[in-house]
This record gives C-alpha cells, structure tokens and sequence, in this order.
C-alpha cells in the first residue's frame, strides 16, 4: 500500500501554529525529506553583519558555473531585503557543536543587531564579496546573486540563485571522502517536523548526521 496525496493539504493535517501551511507547504512534512543546514552571511542597511540559519536549499552547477540555490528564503527577513539591495551572500557550513550558537541568531536578530556577536561567531573576511564569512565554518562558499524571484507568485517566499565566486574550506576537511565533512563534525541535517501520513500528527524536528555505509 502506498498513500496518495494531490495539491490540497488533507484535512487530517494538523496545524500546529498559525500561518504554517502558508510558509511551508504541507507536503514538505508528508514527504519528510532531509535538508543540509548552513549559515547565509550577509550585511544589513545600516553594515553590522547578518546571519539566517537555514535550509531547504541545493548546490549544483555544470561548466558554466557552480550555484547555490536558496529557495525557501522567506521574503520578510533581513536575508532577503540584504540580498535584494547587495546582490551577494555567503553559504557557510558549520557543524552541529555550533546549532545553540545559530539558534541565538534566529532568537536575537533585531535590524541593530551584530548577530556574529550574538553567535559568539568570528567574523573572517571574504575574498570576492563584501560580506563576511563565518570564521568557524568549515565550508564557505561566496556567491554573486543572478537571480531573485518569488517562488510560488505567493509573496511568501523567495528563490536567491548565486553564483558561487569563490570557496574556502578547512584542512581537515578537503581530503575526499575519507575526512570530516561526512561525520558528526561535518555537514547536519534539518529532518523538519515528518507527518504521520495516516493520522496527520507530528510536531517534532530532527537534526541528522552523515554516517556513510557505501564507498565505490
């Protein structure tokens, strides 16, 4: 048996806080997929750097270019306005030792704000844009924006398409497959808030390491 679901959210979906089936769509929690956590660096109006805990994103790119493509921005936060004024971003990669510190910068992100200092974060020049990168991150990637443009035609949220201009990683994390980056002091996972697909309950999040079984 499989269950079948088309556009409109079943009944049987419980919504847990107002306004969720307006930020997310309902088949986000049906299909339960994983998603890559990362910091976006950017600079707010008045200078003091920004960062947005995130996911729901993808980074892919052929010979004409490497791209990270942000599409779950939501169109009322300081990341967006940032990226619509400056045109440019950082994606940088931390592991899960640092979610407490990214959780005080989605609890404290006041427009007044240094939130590299609400982290607890240093903050680490970048090469090719003006914004800065997360000097505890072991992955940082460095992106001109081409393209920003609502996702659903909602308002809601946004699609920020970067070009990637320039990347930096960490020692012990640049030796292929055998080093950090797949273990619990590399890249985590958001396992956002899966559904009961028969009774339409489930509330609770999850965060997820990689822990690799097959090497070809």
């Amino acid at each position: 048996m499989k269950y079948e679901f088309g556009a409109e959210k079943p009944e049987r979906f419980r919504q847990y806080w107002p306004g969720q089936y307006d930020f997310f769509s309902y088949m986000e929690y049906a299909c339960g997929i994983p998603q890559v956590l990362f910091a976006i660096t950017t600079r707010k109006a008045d200078g003091k750097p920004n960062i947005n805990f995130h996911s729901w994103s993808c980074f892919q790119g052929d010979k004409g270019g490497f791209y990270a493509i942000l599409a779950g921005l939501c169109q009322h936060t300081h990341t967006y306005e940032n990226i619509k004024r400056d045109g440019e971003f950082c994606v940088n990669f931390l592991s899960k030792r640092y979610y407490d510190a990214l959780l005080q910068t989605v609890e404290h992100n006041e427009p007044d704000v240094d939130e590299f200092t609400v982290g607890g974060f240093a903050e680490e020049a970048a090469k090719t844009v003006s914004v800065p990168r997360i000097g505890e991150s072991f992955l940082t990637l460095e992106c001109k924006c081409g393209r920003l443009e609502d996702l659903s035609g909602a308002g809601l949220t946004a699609m920020a398409i970067g070009r990637v201009t320039h990347m930096a990683m960490a020692e012990d994390y640049a030796k292929g497959f055998d080093d950090q980056k797949y273990s619990e002091n590399g890249f985590f996972y958001l396992i956002h808030t899966p559904k009961d697909l028969e009774t339409g309950e489930g509330n609770h999040m999850g965060i997820a390491t990689l822990c690799p079984e097959i090497k070809e």
